[in-house]
């Protein structure tokens, strides 16, 4: 195991890692911009480093800065998290090319698997089921020519990138042209490449994926679906374990998948393999996420299983104890509870947290990097704490998060509890028969 490891993130996530680190025995070294000076995630680290000023692009981005801060401390290792550089190829050769082990999976896995339109054709060949589209990125001329073969709707997707960046639902001819301009317009900001490609839009569809865990050696551990279908612009609200709309049979088929593909791209590390469920059963593949999950902890709470101490132990060259899939039992649910202002159709709302109250009680945890008097940047993620709580079954998992959000007290800034409040005590999340679209028309509805 390592000595000392670099903690290339901020706010909930270090704290994951940082103690998930202390308790594997490793020293953690945090890196902060100046924004996040007097942050609880660089007091709980042994050693911390400043960056830079508080725009992502001037420190967290900032390869060889974060490259150094891990060399000059003494690190033998580099954990990324999610988001900044989490996903990108020539930060982990970096750290490869000082004598940095990257927690995560191979650069040139990482790189072929960021371009989606890749990613789809070589799944393909794995035998893995994707979505009818184009086999690249496509011109405005191919976009349309595809969109006339596939059928409307369709869905205009960056092929650098995720999270709902340079996307756009395109249904019918007249707003294609409109639809690829604004979307490749997007992706170029967010990306810096506008490539897009086409799909078939699944609809009602369900987003669900497959929480995989893989060695150096080729052994391949598959830890269980995730229901991640009530978004908001195509961000992850709730998510859930396991998914009420999968029978054991199509888990199975999805889980095979997801293990054939690891072992096709020559996979290591954790990821996570994301799908649509159509109406009929039929599953597509989407997206591979090279790297930790924001709503991991589902997961770890149904399988028992520490994604980052395995992260972290596949990392220094260990084995996986265990292969094929995972053990796993009861009902999880993970509520984001962002620093958002509903009033104002959800708006990142930064400023001072006055006091913060985690709810307690058996089967509840709470992920979080906030504390009475810390600060909410305006400059990064809205993401404040994560609840996640776990029961027996999915009726008394459902009760144990009404309960626990009941009970989280959030001063100071305006937050998503309400809405999540309303969400879980919806006819549509109750029954657990709901799809991507779910947020957006009951939104509407309540509007």
């Amino acid at each position: 195991m390592f000595s000392r490891v670099l903690v290339a993130n901020r706010g909930e996530v270090a704290v994951r890692v940082i103690r998930a680190l202390h308790e594997l025995g490793v020293e953690a070294v945090a890196v902060y911009s100046t924004a996040d000076e007097g942050a609880s995630y660089v007091r709980l680290a042994d050693r911390a480093v400043r960056l830079g000023p508080p725009p992502a692009n001037e420190s967290y981005l900032q390869i060889p800065s974060v490259v150094a801060a891990a060399t000059t401390t003494g690190c033998d290792a580099v954990h990324p998290g999610w988001g900044f550089l989490a996903e990108n190829p020539a930060f982990a050769t970096a750290c490869e090319e000082n004598d940095l082990i990257f927690v995560g999976p191979p650069p040139a896995v990482m790189e072929r698997m960021g371009d989606k339109a890749h990613a789809k054709q070589e799944l393909k060949l794995a035998d893995v089921p994707i979505v009818p589209g184009t086999e690249g990125a496509a011109t405005v001329e191919q976009a349309r020519a595809a969109a006339l073969e596939l059928g409307y709707p369709v869905l205009l997707k960056a092929a650098a990138g995720g999270g709902g960046k340079g996307m756009r639902l395109v249904e019918s001819p007249d707003a294609l042209e409109d639809g690829f301009g604004s979307a490749a317009s997007e992706a170029q900001a967010a990306f810096g490449d506008p490539a897009l490609y086409v799909e078939k839009a699944i609809h009602p569809a369900r987003h669900v994926e497959v929480q995989v865990l893989a060695d150096a050696s080729g052994n391949v551990l598959t830890l269980g679906e995730r229901e991640c279908s009530i978004q908001r612009r195509h961000q992850k609200v709730i998510e859930e374990s396991p998914s009420p709309a999968l029978t054991p049979e199509l888990r199975e088929s999805m889980e095979a998948a997801t293990e054939r593909a690891a072992r096709s791209i020559g996979y290591r590390n954790a990821g996570t393999f994301e799908f649509l469920v159509g109406p009929d059963d039929s599953f597509y593949f989407i997206e591979l996420n090279a790297r930790l999950q924001v709503e991991h902890p589902v997961s770890e709470l149904c399988t028992g299983i520490d994604i980052v101490r395995q992260q972290l132990r596949i990392a220094a060259g260990e084995r996986l104890a265990a292969t094929g899939r995972a053990d796993r039992r009861g009902h999880a649910i993970e509520v984001r509870i962002n620093a958002e202002d509903p009033a104002n159709n959800f708006a990142p709302a930064p400023g001072t947290i006055v006091r913060f109250r985690a709810p307690l009680g058996p089967g509840v945890r709470v992920d979080t990097a906030v504390e009475d008097g810390a600060i909410v940047p305006p400059y990064y993620d809205s993401l404040i704490a994560k609840l996640i709580v776990w029961d027996a079954d999915r009726r008394a998992a459902i009760r144990r998060a009404l309960r626990a959000l009941g009970e989280l007290e959030v001063d100071g800034v305006p937050t998503t509890r309400e809405a999540a409040l309303e969400i879980l005590e919806s006819p549509e999340f109750q029954s657990g028969e709901y799809s991507t679209t779910f947020l957006e028309a009951h939104m509407a509805v309540a509007s």
